[in-house]
C-alpha cells in the first residue's frame, strides 16, 4: 500500500511538473511575441487586388494616401478671440513636433505659404501679364506701392518693397486659396457660424498606424490642454488616424470586458460541469496554446498581424475549447487517459481535419487578411487538436466517476429519444428557409466598404461637417490621368484645365482642383523662365520707372536677383514643396508610384456627370466614380470568398466520407450542418441584416461547429453510456461556445457582431438539429457501460 500510494504521488509530481513547464513555455512564447508582433489595422489587407483604375486609386488612398493622414481639428466653448489666440498656440506647437508635416489654421493664408526657398518661384507657378515688366506696368506698381506705405496696410507692404515691388506673392498666394476656404476671424479658421476654430493636421504616419496615430493624438490633446487653461474650451479631433485611435481604445476595451467574461464564464462552466478545480486549469492549456501558435505562425508569416485576426482569436475560444470538453466528459473509471483519448481521436481528428481544409482555401484567395486568418486557424485547431491529443492526458488524474451515471442526463435523453425523428418537415423547413431567402425585403449583400469600419455614424456625419466646413471636395467623383511620371501627368493637368475652365463656365461644375495649380510642370516652368527679362535689362526699366517715384535708384535691387534666380533657378519639384501648405495639396492630387504616377482632378458641385466623362475622355482622361469602385471591390472580394467556399465545402465533404464510408452515415453527420446554414442565412435576412464577409466567416464557423455535433453523435452509435457522456460533452460545448459568441454578437465593433451572432445562432441550430437527425436509436438492453 505505501509503495503505491508513493508511486500515486510521484504520478502527481511529474503531472505538476509537466503544467508548469507548458505554462512556463506559454509565457516565454507571449513574451517573444509582445517584442515582434506589429498591429496593422490597414483595411486594405483584406481587399482584393484592385482590378479597375478607380479600384486602384481607392485602395492606393485608403492608407498611405495624404487623405487618410488629415486630422481635422475643431475648437469651441470659449470666446471666438480666446479660440484664435489657442489655434495660434496650437498651431506652433505642432509645427515644431516632428510627427507632423503640416499644421495648417489659415495663418499661412499670406506670406508663409512661401518659405524663403521658393519666393523666387513665384514667377513661375502663376502665368503673368506679357506686359508684366514694362516700364509702364512697374512705373503704375510703384505709384500703387506709395499710396500703400500711407495707408494702414503700410506696416504689412514695407517688408515685402524691396524685393518684390509688385506683390506678385500675394497675388499668388491668393489666386492658390480654394474657391471655399473657410472664412478667418483673427487670421485663423473658422467655420461658418464664427463658434469653432479650425485646424488641419497632416501626420507624417500612415493614418491606419493606430500607434503612431495615439501618439500625435496624444500630442495634439497635450498641447491643447497645455494652453485652454480655465477657459472652458473644448477640443475636437475627426479624420482617420481619430477614427483608428477611438476605435483601437473601443476594441481593447471590448476585448477586455468579452475575454474577461468569457474567462469567467469558462471556468464556472467547466468547474459545474466536471465538479474539480483543476478542469478549468487544464482546459485552459490548449486554449492558451491555440491561440499563441496562430499568433506566432502569421508574424513569422506575415509583415504584420492584422487586428481582424487578432480579434478572431476570440472565436476559437468557443471552438478548441470543445477539443477537452469532449476528452473530460468521456472519462471513466477503469479506462486510461490515454485509452480515452485514443478512442476519441479518429472522431475529434476528422472534425479538425475537416474544419482545417475549409480555412485552407482561403490561403488561395489572393486577399492577404484571408491568408492571415488561413493560417492562424489551421495552425490554432491543429495546434489545439495536438495537445489535447499527446499532453493533456498526461496531466489528467484518473477518473473516479463516469457521467454517464449521471440521472439528470438520462431523464433528459430519456425525453430526447421520445422526439420524433423529422423526415418531411426538414424539407419544409428548408423550403421555407429558401423562400425567406429570395423573397425578403432589402439588399442581400453589403457593398458598402465603409460600413466594413467600427466608426459610429455620428462620427462619419461630424468628420463631413468638418470637412465641408474646411472646403474638401466631392469625394464620389474625380478625374484620373495616368502617366509614367509625375510631369507627363501635370502636362496633361494642364492640357485639360480650358476645357474644365469651360465646363466651370457652363454650370456643368462648381468647382475644380489638379496639383498643377500649385506645380506646373517642368515644361510650362521653362517657358515661363523664357519669358522672364535678363538682368540688364530690368535693371534698366527699374531704373526708368523708378525716375518717376520717391524712391531710391538702388531700393529694388533684391527685386532685380530675384527676378534673375527665377530666370535660371532648376524647375520646382514635387519634393521641394515637403514642409509647406502647398506640399499637401499637391500630395493629395499628385499620386506617384515606383514606375507610373497619377494625377487627380478633384471636383465639386458636378451637376452634369456625362458631360464631364465626355470632357475627360477628349483629353485622355477618365472620370472615376469612387462610390461604384468601392462597391464592385467588396462584390469581388465576395466573389473569392464564395467560391473559397464551394470548394470548402466539397473537401469537407470528402473528408468525412473518407471517414465514415457510408451515404447513411455521411448523410446523418452532414444534413444538420447544411440545413443549420440555410436556416442562419434565412433568420439573418428575415431580420433585415445585409450579409458580409464576416458573416460568411461566421458561417464556416458555424459549420466547423456542426460538424463536429454531427460525428459525435455519430461515434456515440446506440450505447447509452456512450450516448450519454456524448451529451454531456456536447452540452458544455454548445453553451460555452453560445456565450462566447453570444457576447461577440453584443458587441459594437462590426466584425466581430457580424461573426457573433452569426455563429451563435449556428450553435443553437447545430445542437438541436444534430440531437434530432445525427443521434443513433438507443439500445433497449444488453448495453455495455465498458
Amino acid at each position: 500500500m505505501p509503495c503505491g500510494w508513493l508511486a500515486l504521488k510521484l504520478s502527481s509530481g511529474r503531472r505538476i511538473g509537466l503544467a508548469i513547464g507548458w505554462l512556463l513555455l506559454l509565457g516565454l512564447l507571449t513574451a517573444w511575441l509582445s517584442a515582434r508582433m506589429q498591429v496593422s489595422g490597414d483595411l486594405r489587407k483584406f481587399m482584393p487586388d484592385a482590378r479597375t483604375p478607380a479600384q486602384k486609386l481607392l485602395l492606393d488612398e485608403l492608407g498611405e494616401g495624404p487623405g487618410a493622414r488629415l486630422l481635422l481639428i475643431a475648437l469651441s466653448g470659449a470666446a471666438p478671440e480666446q479660440l484664435a489666440v489657442q489655434s495660434h498656440g496650437l498651431r506652433e506647437a505642432l509645427a515644431a513636433d516632428a510627427q507632423f508635416e503640416l499644421v495648417a489654421n489659415g495663418e499661412q493664408a499670406g506670406l508663409e505659404a512661401f518659405p524663403e526657398r521658393l519666393l523666387p518661384y513665384r514667377y513661375l507657378i502663376d502665368a503673368l501679364p506679357d506686359d508684366a515688366f514694362s516700364s509702364a506696368t512697374l512705373r503704375e506698381e510703384l505709384q500703387a506701392r506709395v499710396q500703400d506705405l500711407g495707408s494702414p496696410a503700410g506696416g504689412l507692404i514695407e517688408p515685402l518693397l524691396a524685393s518684390d515691388p509688385t506683390l506678385q506673392v500675394l497675388r499668388v498666394a491668393e489666386s492658390l486659396q480654394p474657391a471655399s476656404a473657410p472664412q478667418r476671424i483673427d487670421d485663423v479658421w473658422f467655420d461658418s457660424t464664427g463658434k469653432q476654430a479650425l485646424l488641419l493636421v497632416q501626420t507624417r504616419a500612415a493614418g491606419f498606424d493606430p500607434g503612431a496615430q495615439q501618439q500625435a493624438v496624444d500630442a495634439i490633446h497635450g498641447g491643447f490642454d497645455a494652453l485652454s487653461g480655465e477657459s472652458g474650451s473644448r477640443i475636437e479631433l475627426s479624420g482617420p488616424g481619430a477614427f483608428s485611435v477611438k476605435i483601437g481604445n473601443r476594441t481593447a476595451s471590448e476585448a477586455s470586458t468579452i475575454g474577461m467574461l468569457d474567462t469567467l464564464g469558462m471556468i464556472l462552466l467547466l468547474w459545474f460541469a466536471y465538479r474539480s478545480w483543476k478542469m478549468p486549469i487544464l482546459g485552459f492549456l490548449p486554449l492558451a496554446s491555440a491561440g499563441l501558435a496562430g499568433l506566432t505562425a502569421v508574424v513569422i508569416g506575415f509583415d504584420g498581424v492584422h487586428g481582424i485576426t487578432i480579434a478572431f482569436g476570440f472565436t476559437l475560444i468557443g471552438v478548441v475549447q470543445d477539443y477537452p470538453i469532449h476528452f473530460f466528459s468521456h472519462e471513466r473509471p477503469g479506462r486510461s487517459p490515454w485509452d480515452n483519448v485514443r478512442a476519441l481521436w479518429p472522431t475529434l481528428g476528422t472534425g479538425v481535419i475537416a474544419t482545417c481544409i475549409a480555412y485552407l482555401t482561403f490561403l488561395f484567395s489572393g486577399v492577404e487578411g484571408l491568408k492571415q486568418l488561413s493560417v492562424f486557424t489551421i495552425t490554432a485547431l491543429a495546434t489545439a487538436a495536438l495537445a489535447t491529443r499527446y499532453l493533456l492526458p498526461a496531466l489528467v488524474d484518473p477518473a473516479t466517476r463516469d457521467l454517464a451515471d449521471s440521472s439528470r442526463l438520462a431523464w433528459l435523453w430519456r425525453h430526447t429519444q421520445r422526439l420524433p425523428r423529422p423526415r418531411g418537415s426538414l424539407l419544409v423547413l428548408a423550403i421555407v428557409a429558401l423562400a425567406v431567402l429570395l423573397w425578403a425585403p432589402g439588399p442581400f449583400w453589403q457593398n458598402d466598404l465603409s460600413r466594413l469600419t467600427p466608426v459610429d455614424p455620428q462620427d462619419l456625419m461630424r468628420d463631413a461637417e468638418l470637412r465641408g466646413e474646411l472646403g474638401a471636395p466631392d469625394v464620389r467623383y474625380v478625374i484620373s490621368m495616368q502617366g509614367t511620371d509625375a510631369q507627363a501627368v501635370l502636362a496633361a493637368s494642364e492640357r485639360l484645365r480650358p476645357a474644365l475652365d469651360t465646363l466651370v463656365a457652363s454650370g456643368a461644375l462648381e468647382r475644380y482642383d489638379m496639383a498643377a495649380r500649385y506645380l506646373p510642370s517642368a515644361g510650362l516652368q521653362r517657358k515661363r523662365q523664357q519669358q522672364l527679362p535678363d538682368e540688364s535689362t530690368l535693371r534698366a526699366t527699374v531704373a526708368d520707372a523708378v525716375a518717376d517715384t520717391p524712391f531710391r535708384s538702388d531700393a529694388f535691387e533684391p527685386f532685380i536677383a530675384d527676378v534673375a534666380r527665377a530666370r535660371t533657378a532648376p524647375v520646382l519639384q514635387p519634393e521641394d514643396l515637403q514642409g509647406t501648405p502647398l506640399a499637401t495639396a499637391v500630395e493629395g492630387l499628385l499620386l506617384q508610384g515606383k514606375d507610373h504616377s497619377t494625377a487627380v482632378v478633384s471636383l465639386s458641385g458636378l451637376r452634369d456627370v456625362a458631360a464631364v466623362a465626355a470632357t475627360a475622355r477628349t483629353h485622355g482622361a477618365e472620370l472615376l466614380d469612387l462610390k461604384h469602385a468601392s462597391e464592385s471591390l467588396v462584390a469581388d472580394y465576395r466573389g473569392r470568398v464564395l467560391s473559397a467556399l464551394l470548394v470548402a465545402v466539397l473537401l469537407l465533404s470528402l473528408t468525412v466520407w473518407a471517414t465514415l464510408r457510408s451515404p447513411r452515415r455521411v448523410a446523418r453527420v452532414l444534413l444538420p450542418m447544411a440545413l443549420t446554414t440555410l436556416l442562419v442565412l434565412a433568420v439573418l435576412r428575415g431580420a433585415g441584416v445585409e450579409l458580409n464577409l464576416f458573416h460568411l466567416i461566421g458561417l464556416i464557423l458555424a459549420a466547423g461547429l456542426g460538424l463536429d455535433y454531427g460525428l459525435f453523435f455519430e461515434h456515440a452509435g446506440d450505447s447509452q453510456a456512450d450516448q450519454l457522456r456524448t451529451l454531456h460533452g456536447l452540452l458544455v460545448c454548445s453553451v460555452m461556445t453560445l456565450l462566447v459568441f453570444s457576447l461577440l454578437g453584443l458587441s459594437s465593433i462590426p466584425v466581430l457582431r457580424a461573426i457573433g451572432s452569426t455563429v451563435a445562432l449556428g450553435v443553437v441550430c447545430n445542437f438541436v438539429l444534430a440531437l434530432l437527425i445525427s443521434r443513433h436509436p438507443m439500445r433497449e438492453a444488453g448495453d455495455a457501460r465498458a
